[in-house]
């Protein structure tokens, strides 16, 4: 951090001879701050230090007087050497660059650069720390807290006047303080979940601070993850139930031969113990199927979870997957947080969007798959589970595996049933049926009697494309149901804007292309012709006064 530019290098100074007099010394001190003394090693003399001369004669030589008066000779360093530790400051320092002296640096001088230096990087380290979005906290070797920067306020809702300066065990249970483990054993952490208090999660980096192999201190970041537990805590506990749990495959409807396929398929592995993979646009229905083979199978009877790892933060899937073990200090007292796999003991965790998993998770759980069993975040026990697994994925798997952007080996052990699902858009036939099913739910979930649809406006959700497939149309017929004003019908109106527009610029440039290759295909007729309109609209099987007409229309000549 150190620059040469913060360095106060004194310019003012002579260079003389140990054979010269100290009248000459004199003299010259009234022009110069310092100089430099060359004899068998350099010394320093300042212009605060002329009284020292008087006690030799003005004839006796500077050599004389240097060895009378007990002077010591000044350092000679360039300025990368400057923070040597070794230098002696006890008098001025001689900087000295190749062969020619550059000036003076005194000790006050060091001290007030290293002043200008600590402030600078005091400054840099505090605007950082408020810069980042975590909550940042810096202890000496003590556990004392010295910074404490404002998400950290945040987070735990504690002023930095009422934790600055104090023990940070004053503030928390010690036992759940990763920087006392950081400070004890000096291994850093990094993305690990962690409860300081009963009502916080974070995600804590944390690195002990080392000088000479010596821990001075600690440092950690913490990323507050509270809101997102808490919502992954709703969400599951909120779960919908997509199918009858009696006849779980009668809930999926559909006249579309590819999904009657993908049915068979799933009734026929339902009981079997094997994973299965089921891919398909996001909305198709994946966890509506997933749910019907676990619940048409042997595992009915036993839980049915779910984990979307495009919802779940990253460093958060492999916790959420496997659990976590809380670490201590006492080891025969340790706090265990089951994960899905074993939440799901003995029935079904479906594992959502596998495609987002990240790579060191993939890996887990394919050792999971193979070996089935696994060890929790923070512990080295292995767990055995009989979590039989379903998964799903919005991309391609095998073209993920080819571009290096899946793991291999563990899409060969999730694939040997693969079953696809088509997204709405290819399978339109479905819509008159899902539409009557989502008007007869969601009548009986807002006390409506909505059971029929316009036909227009049943024409214009049977034309549109569903991007967001199933779970589009039921948000649409939703708002339908909401917006009736207590009609029992379905109308145009009700239909949401975006939907209708969208249809009418479709009719609107389906119309134009029709126009388009009838303007083409008269122009073509009249080139064969040479212009003969008689001819032209005989080829064309129109009369005349059409084809006059339609040259109008077009602007023809």
């Amino acid at each position: 951090m150190f620059t040469d530019s913060q360095l106060e290098i004194e310019t003012s100074f002579i260079i003389l001879s140990d054979h010269e007099k100290i009248s000459r010394l004199a003299d010259v001190l009234l022009d110069y701050s310092y100089a430099v003394i060359e004899s068998e090693q350099l010394y320093t003399i300042g212009k605060e230090e002329q009284y020292l001369l008087s006690a030799g004669g003005k004839s006796q030589t500077i050599k004389t007087w240097l060895q009378a008066s007990g002077i010591l000779p000044s350092a000679v360093i360039s300025c990368e050497e400057i923070n040597k530790e070794e230098i002696d400051w006890i008098r001025p320092v001689i900087i000295k660059k190749e062969m020619n002296y550059q000036g003076i640096v005194t000790a006050t001088a060091r001290i007030r650069s290293l002043q200008k230096e600590n402030r600078h990087v005091t400054t840099y380290f505090e605007t950082l720390a408020e810069t980042v979005n975590d909550a940042v906290t810096a202890v000496d070797r003590n556990g004392t807290v010295f910074y404490w920067n404002s998400a950290a306020e945040d987070t735990y809702h504690i002023k930095k006047e009422a934790i600055i300066g104090k023990k940070i065990g004053e503030h928390f249970d010690s036992e759940s303080i990763q920087l006392h483990k950081i400070l004890k054993e000096g291994n850093p952490i990094r993305g690990t979940y962690h409860r300081p208090n009963e009502h916080t999660h974070v995600l804590i980096n944390a690195s002990p601070v080392l000088v000479e192999n010596e821990i001075i201190g600690g440092i950690s970041t913490e990323r507050d993850i509270t809101k997102l537990i808490r919502l992954n805590q709703e969400l599951d506990s909120n779960s919908s139930l997509y199918v009858q749990k009696e006849e779980p495959f009668s809930s999926i409807q559909s006249e579309s031969k590819e999904v009657k396929r993908a049915v068979e398929i799933a009734q026929k592995v339902a009981s079997a113990e094997i994973p299965v993979l089921i891919n398909g646009e996001a909305g198709t229905g994946k966890e509506q199927l997933a749910q019907a083979i676990h619940y048409g199978g042997s595992k009915r009877s036993k839980p049915f979870l779910s984990l979307n790892c495009s919802t779940v933060p990253k460093d958060l899937i492999e916790m959420e997957l496997f659990g976590y073990q809380k670490m201590t200090f006492d080891s025969r007292d340790t706090e265990e947080i089951e994960g899905k796999m074993e939440q799901a003991e003995s029935g079904t965790l479906f594992i959502e969007e596998v495609d987002k998993m990240p790579f060191p998770v993939q890996e887990k759980l394919l050792y999971y798959m193979t070996n089935q069993s696994f060890a929790r975040v923070g512990g080295e026990q292995q767990k055995k589970t009989a979590t039989r697994l379903i998964l799903s994925s919005t991309q391609p798997l095998g073209e993920l595996v080819r571009k290096g952007l899946f793991n291999e080996k563990l899409y060969y052990q999730i694939s040997i049933i693969h079953i696809e699902i088509p997204p709405l858009r290819n399978r339109k036939e479905d819509i008159p049926v899902l539409v009557s099913d989502c008007m007869k739910k969601y009548s009986e979930k807002h006390n409506k009697k909505v059971d029929k649809i316009n036909h227009q406006a049943l024409h214009i959700l049977c034309a549109y494309d569903w991007p967001g497939n199933i779970k589009e149309l039921n948000n649409v017929i939703e708002h339908s149901v909401l917006v009736s004003e207590g009609k029992n019908e379905i109308m145009l109106e009700h239909i949401p804007a975006e939907i209708v527009e969208k249809y009418k610029v479709s009719i609107r440039e389906e119309k134009g292309n029709k126009e388009e290759d009838e303007m083409q295909r008269i122009e073509e007729v009249l080139k064969k012709t040479y212009g003969n309109k008689s001819a032209a609209a005989t080829l064309l099987g129109i009369s005349r006064g059409t084809l006059y007409n339609k040259i109008k229309e077009f602007g023809l000549k």
